[in-house]
C-alpha cells in the first residue's frame, strides 16, 4: 500500500485509520474524512460517528488501512494533572501502558507495506527505547499534534507546523518513503501549507513537549509580573505585559532560539539575582529567578565536563560576554572557566602550554588549530572535521 502519490499530494485512495477515538482522536479523525479520504477508527470504548466507519477490533482496523494513527492516551497517574498541587510529590513519567498494548496489536496485524504513525505525547527518548522495540512488522513514525482543546478539528487541518519523526530523522533529498508519505498526506488534508520539520524520534518529541512547556513558561512568568504588581502597589499588570508583548526584537522574535553559551553581560545575570532579592522581599512564595541562575551554573558546568572529557588544557576563544564588546562582566566563559578549572582543568592562553581543546566561545570567533587540538563548538557551526565537537548535537544517524 504505502499511499499513492501525485504531484505531492496524496491521491484520495489513500486509506486512514485512527486507534483512539477521543477528545484528539475522533475530531481529528472527522476532519480527515470531511476531506474526503476514507477513514475508518477504532476505540476501546463504543463510539458514534456520521463521518468515519467505526470497527470493532485493531485487527479490523489494520487490515486494510495506508496509513493508522495511534492517538492512544499517555496520561499521569491521579493526582498529576496540574488539578491538585504536585510540586511535592514524586516526579513520574507518564503512562505509557495504553500505547503499548495497542502498538503491540498493531504490530501483530499489520505489514511493511502500511505506515504506522504515534500522535500521543511522549517524553524525549520514549519512541526509542520503548516502542520501536515493539513494531518489527512495519515501521513506526512519530507525529505529534499541537491542538488546543475546543479546536482540535480546525487545529487539524490548520497546524502551525507538522512535525515528522522517524528512526533516523532524514528529510528532504533522503527523506524515507514514509516520511514523504506524510507530508504528502498532510499536503492534501491541511489548509494552510503547514511547515514541515522532520527529525529524529528524540527530535520530534522534544518539539512537541517543549512547545508546550514553553507556554507554561510565558503564563509562569507574566503571572510572576501579576503578583510583583498585586503585591508592590502602583503598578497595572497589563502595561508591563502589553509592553513586552510589543517587543519583537528580542523577546517575541527568533531572537536567543539558538543553543549555545549561557545568558551574560551586565544586566541579565545580575537582574536575575537581585530578583531573588525581591521575590523574598515580596513573599511570593516562589523563586523562579533561583532556578534561572541555577539552570544557567548547571549549564554551564555540565558543558565543562563535557570539554574534560577532550583534554585538560583549554583555550577559551574570549572573556567577553558579547562578540565585539571587551567586557567581562557577567561572562558565560568566564563561568565556563570556573567550572573547568574546579573539575580539574587548566585554562592556557595557547602560547606556553599546548592547547588540547580549543572552545569556541562566540560563534563570530574566527580560529584555527591543527588536527591535534579538539574545537569545542557550542554552536555548532563551525566546518566539521575529526577534530571538531558540536556541543549539543548528538546525532550519528544524518
Amino acid at each position: 500500500m504505502l499511499g499513492l502519490f501525485e504531484e505531492n499530494k496524496v491521491i484520495y485512495d489513500t486509506k486512514i485509520g485512527f486507534i483512539g477515538l477521543g477528545k484528539l482522536g475522533m475530531p481529528c479523525a472527522e476532519a480527515v474524512a470531511k476531506k474526503g479520504f476514507d477513514v475508518a477508527g477504532y476505540d476501546i470504548l463504543p463510539k458514534f460517528s456520521q463521518h468515519i466507519e467505526i470497527r470493532e477490533t485493531v485487527q479490523d482496523l489494520c487490515r486494510d488501512r495506508d496509513i493508522v494513527f495511534v492517538a492512544t492516551p499517555t496520561p499521569h497517574e491521579d493526582g498529576y494533572d496540574g488539578r491538585e498541587p504536585t510540586s511535592h510529590k514524586p516526579v513520574k513519567d507518564f503512562n505509557y501502558e495504553a500505547v503499548k498494548k495497542v502498538l503491540t496489536k498493531c504490530n501483530k496485524h499489520m505489514s511493511m507495506e502500511q505506515t504506522l504513525v504515534l500522535i500521543s505525547t511522549v517524553l524525549p527518548g520514549t519512541c526509542r527505547r520503548v516502542f520501536e522495540p515493539l513494531v518489527t512488522n512495519t515501521k513506526l513514525m512519530y507525529n505529534p499534534y499541537l491542538i488546543a482543546m475546543g479546536t482540535v478539528g480546525d487545529d487539524m487541518i490548520n497546524p502551525e507546523m507538522i512535525m515528522i519523526g522517524s528512526k533516523n530523522g532524514l528529510a528532504g533529498k533522503n527523506c524515507s518513503i514514509r516520511s514523504a508519505q506524510l507530508e504528502s498526506f498532510y499536503n492534501t488534508v491541511c489548509d494552510n501549507d503547514p511547515r514541515m520539520e522532520f527529525g529524529t524520534y528524540e527530535e520530534v518529541e522534544s518539539m512537541k513537549i517543549f512547545y508546550n512547556t514553553f507556554i507554561s513558561t510565558k503564563v509562569a512568568l507574566v503571572n510572576m509580573i501579576q503578583d510583583v504588581a498585586q503585591k508592590t502597589g502602583n503598578m497595572n499588570v497589563d502595561k508591563v505585559t502589553e509592553a513586552l508583548a510589543k517587543s519583537t526584537k528580542r523577546i517575541i522574535s527568533p531572537k536567543y532560539m539558538k543553543a549555545g553559551m549561557g545568558d551574560g553581560g551586565a544586566c541579565h545575570p545580575r537582574d536575575n539575582i537581585a530578583l531573588r532579592w525581591l521575590a523574598k522581599e515580596l513573599d511570593l512564595g516562589y523563586d523562579m529567578f533561583e532556578s534561572i541562575m541555577t539552570a544557567r551554573e548547571k549549564q554551564a558546568e555540565n558543558m565543562a565536563l563535557e570539554i574534560l572529557k577532550h583534554g585538560k588544557s583549554v583555550f577559551f576563544t574570549s572573556d567577553s560576554y558579547k562578540p565585539g564588546v571587551n567586557m567581562p562582566d557577567g561572562s558565560s566563559s568566564l563561568l565556563l572557566q570556573y567550572y573547568v578549572k574546579k573539575h580539574g582543568g587548566q585554562i592556557v592562553n595557547g602560547f606556553d602550554t599546548p592547547v588540547q581543546v580549543l572552545v569556541r566561545v562566540h560563534e563570530s570567533d574566527n580560529i584555527s588549530a591543527d588536527d591535534s587540538t579538539i574545537i569545542f563548538d557550542p554552536w555548532r557551526s563551525y566546518p566539521k572535521a575529526d577534530n571538531v565537537i558540536y556541543y549539543g548535537d548528538t546525532c550519528t544517524t544524518q
